[in-house]
């Protein structure tokens, strides 16, 4: 009841997997280790397919065996729907015979796009031609081919809940470790575009050190103070102060309690916040 892509960057190693569905937290779905790889299970889903699948392709099996295994104690795999990739890019996918129509998979190169209950059977066509002619990293071209299949209508009961997941290429010691973005959208009447914007939001976060004055300033739109707030600490260290005020009055107009903040981190040097950030920072409304 869910369309869903797993797919790896050729570029960086990364694995993903990212859903959207008429179903309250569809992200269950979405199942993800760093250096190990993805799975997606979905249509009467079984959820066990997912972190079972992970830790068999992390103890060696291909994707393939890992399915095979997985749907051999399945009592019921032909209501399922479960696509896995490993960190070779290697794919096995799997609709069964009883999956709602329109339902169906495509097997590309790194990369399965797979529905069920949809209200046509292109969208999976569709949602691979959206990732494989999308440009930028892997969360963007994932989520182009989400927005492919909502293109050629989707799920046949409308849209509810979305996820985004992406773990790095590196075996980590730790399965929490390794995530690179994880984006959920639980309940909304567009969660495409929500976790667009959350996405976008998520990367200036990830980029907060590499992102222009500008760029920042636009935030005062987009309701992130924090962004602003946090970038002006370090432009005071680097001795720019009027963009640092610029971007500290973003955050100063917005709630009174990032002054605060900034006198208790003081009190204590935290985050590189001095008596001088102070003085650089509050003067911008001193002075007004």
């Amino acid at each position: 009841m869910t369309y869903s892509i797993v797919a790896s960057c050729p570029d960086t190693g990364q694995i993903g997997v990212a859903v959207q569905s008429h179903w309250f937290a569809a992200g269950v779905v979405c199942w993800a280790r760093a250096g190990v790889g993805a799975v997606a299970t979905q249509a009467m889903a079984l959820i066990d397919h997912g972190p079972l699948g992970i830790e068999l392709m992390e103890g060696g099996a291909k994707p393939e065996e890992a399915m095979e295994s997985r749907l051999s104690l399945d009592a019921s795999p032909e209501i399922r729907q479960v696509a896995m990739i490993d960190a070779k890019s290697r794919i096995s996918a799997h609709t069964g015979s009883d999956t709602i129509p329109e339902s169906g998979h495509f097997v590309g190169d790194g990369f399965s796009c797979q529905a069920n209950m949809m209200w046509k059977s292109t969208v999976w066509g569709c949602m691979a031609d959206a990732f494989v002619g999308t440009g930028g990293d892997l969360s963007t071209r994932m989520l182009a081919a989400l927005n492919a299949a909502e293109s050629e209508q989707g799920d046949i009961r409308g849209k509810q809940s979305a996820r985004l997941l992406v773990v790095g290429s590196e075996i980590q010691p730790y399965p929490w470790q390794g995530t690179i973005v994880d984006i959920r959208v639980d309940d909304n009447h567009e969660p495409l575009v929500e976790l667009d914007r959350l996405l976008k939001m998520h990367n200036e976060y990830v980029n907060i050190n590499s992102l222009d004055v500008g760029a920042i300033s636009q935030t005062k739109n987009t309701g992130n103070p924090e962004i602003a707030f946090w970038k002006s600490i370090g432009l005071v260290q680097s001795g720019r102060i009027n963009e640092a005020r610029e971007l500290a009055l973003i955050a100063l107009e917005d709630n009174s309690g990032w002054a605060e903040l900034l006198r208790r981190c003081a009190s204590n040097g935290l985050a590189g916040v001095t008596e001088n950030t102070i003085r650089a920072l509050l003067q911008t409304k001193q002075d007004e």
